[in-house]
């Protein structure tokens, strides 16, 4: 219910993405904290995978380097549930491929992310047309099963996956991978736009931001901003160095995000 009663607030939400075990299992779970402390309203918790098709250089090197740190399923788990016991009225999602859920078991994987205090989850290699396994597994346990569409998502498949979800619908801002760019996409404003002729859910808009004016754009067209390539950039520039300089570069960027320093335009949190 806390994915639900965050957008019952009619909030603004940024959403920040991290991956697990990146640099190591510790510098990620400290720089999870700082993002919910500096502003993070939603927080999208990565899940390592060997072939992560959807995601550009950046986030690519984070999953190679969180397996070569031997990170596996139970670590995710133990860091949500760990963050759950500080943060108890965040809402997290986790962002995974299909692959590990398969490997878990769809009903064992749903159980132990209930058990961990996940809200929703984001399966990245799945359309709406084959989600629906997993999301009977999901309803019962309150977790959202969030699709992803993009700007060449027919309109028929926008209607289905809009019909099949729950929590809210995450708009892919550009054709491509992951990754930062100058400016938001136009096509993201277009899709929101489609998007909101076949559901009342919450959209947020991903991939490609990387800035505050970035996030206070998508706030004139939908109510959240996705922040992720730009993030694990953040992390690691500052990898070789100590770690309270890590932690002071993620606090500092994502305190920019939310706007702490200034100001807000779109009604996100000063």
């Amino acid at each position: 219910m806390r994915l639900e009663g965050f957008w019952k607030e009619n909030k603004k939400a940024l959403l920040s993405y991290m991956m697990v075990g990146y640099p190591d299992y510790e510098a990620s779970l400290e720089a999870f904290r700082v993002l919910l402390k500096e502003g993070t309203d939603i927080l999208e918790i990565g899940f390592p995978f060997s072939d992560p098709v959807a995601d550009g250089p950046t986030i690519q090197y984070a999953h190679e380097i969180a397996l070569r740190n031997g990170i596996k399923s139970d670590h995710v788990f133990e860091l949500s549930s760990t963050l759950r016991k500080e943060f108890p009225e965040r809402p997290f999602l986790l962002m995974t491929y299909y692959n590990p859920i398969l490997s878990y078991g769809l009903a064992a994987f749903a159980a132990r992310s209930e058990k961990a205090g996940v809200d929703g989850l984001i399966m990245v290699d799945v359309p709406p047309e084959e989600a629906a396994p997993m999301a009977e597994q999901c309803r019962p346990r309150n977790i959202h099963v969030i699709p992803l569409l993009a700007p060449t998502s027919t309109e028929e498949r926008i209607e289905k996956a809009c019909q099949q979800a729950s929590g809210f619908i995450y708009c892919v801002s550009l054709t491509g991978v992951t990754g930062a760019r100058d400016q938001v996409s136009q096509r993201a404003f277009h899709l929101a736009q489609r998007v909101r002729a076949h559901t009342s859910l919450p959209i947020a808009i991903g991939f490609g931001i990387s800035k505050r004016e970035h996030v206070e754009a998508v706030g004139q067209h939908a109510q959240g901003a996705v922040v992720g390539s730009a993030l694990v950039r953040v992390i690691q520039s500052a990898v070789d160095a100590p770690r309270a300089q890590l932690v002071r570069r993620a606090q500092s960027f994502v305190a920019e995000l939310a706007g702490k320093a200034h100001s807000m335009a779109g009604g996100l949190k000063a």
